[in-house]
């Protein structure tokens, strides 16, 4: 299981918005954003307060991707 932040990054740039700006607003810090950067895992915590900060839900900044990897149930 992967997951993407693409819509998130899209968002940023439709508000006009950087990175460290959404850091700023939602109190994250940028080992977390680099993660998300790298499309891994990050908690439900900080992805509610993103979606708090951009007053969005959680679908509308992650998605999950379903591949076809060997060794992933």
């Amino acid at each position: 299981m992967k997951f993407s932040y693409n819509k998130l990054w899209k968002m940023l740039i439709d508000k006009g918005m950087m990175k460290k700006d959404l850091a700023e607003r939602a109190n994250i810090t940028s080992t977390t954003m680099a993660k998300m950067g790298k499309d891994m895992p990050v908690s439900m915590e900080i992805l509610g307060r993103i979606c708090v900060a951009l007053k969005c839900n959680i679908g509308d900044i992650v998605e999950v991707i379903v591949g076809d990897t060997k060794g992933e149930a």
